[in-house]
């Protein structure tokens, strides 16, 4: 006997914002990636630790008219609102009131066992959302990993890539694109 093959069905951005106001994934830790509704990690002391660190180093270099969001919402394209540990967005609280950001100018993952997907997964979404600036916090090999430049590549997970990857390690720094005149110690983002 021959099993039919699964089908998925893939979730609209608009479907699963409105499964979201009614109650329906109330206290399950989801993020729409793609078109799927993935199941994020848990997160643990450590990773905790680490986000609080990156948003404390990146709000004290940050210029008048800018804000952190922490693990909120970001509204990338029709089929995808991922919640990355930290986005670096233009405004002020109150302007995100009705819509989450959609481009934000920086785009921050923590990272420890999502390494891969935080590389490959997210960082396809947010080349292909055009985001310019995106960080991992990788606390596997302790570095900050810089990726800039999106543009199309067929052959990448969501047809998109960062084109420039640079990785460092203390003691370097790290410029925002947004705000040229910050600089951040790259110790300053690690716990």
């Amino acid at each position: 006997m021959t099993q039919a093959p699964l089908t998925l069905r893939r979730w609209k951005r608009i479907e699963y914002d409105r499964l979201v106001d009614l109650g329906v994934f109330e206290g399950e830790p989801l993020e729409l990636i793609g078109g799927q509704l993935i199941v994020a990690e848990p997160k643990g002391t450590y990773h905790s630790s680490a986000v609080s660190t990156a948003e404390y180093a990146l709000r004290a270099c940050l210029p008048s008219g800018w804000i952190v969001r922490t693990q909120l919402p970001v509204s990338l394209d029709d089929e995808s609102e991922p919640e990355p540990d930290l986005v670096v967005v233009p405004g002020r609280p109150a302007d995100y009131r009705h819509a989450h950001p959609e481009r934000p100018a920086l785009a921050v993952e923590v990272a420890d066992s999502s390494l891969y997907f935080d590389r490959q997964h997210k960082g396809g979404l947010y080349a292909r959302a055009g985001i310019e600036d995106y960080w991992i916090v990788n606390l596997v090999d302790r570095v900050l990993e810089v990726y800039r430049d999106p543009g199309p590549d067929p052959s990448a997970l969501y047809g998109w890539r960062y084109r420039s990857v640079t990785t460092l390690a203390p003691p370097a720094v790290v410029v925002p694109l947004a705000f040229p005149s910050g600089q951040i110690a790259v110790l300053d983002l690690l716990p």
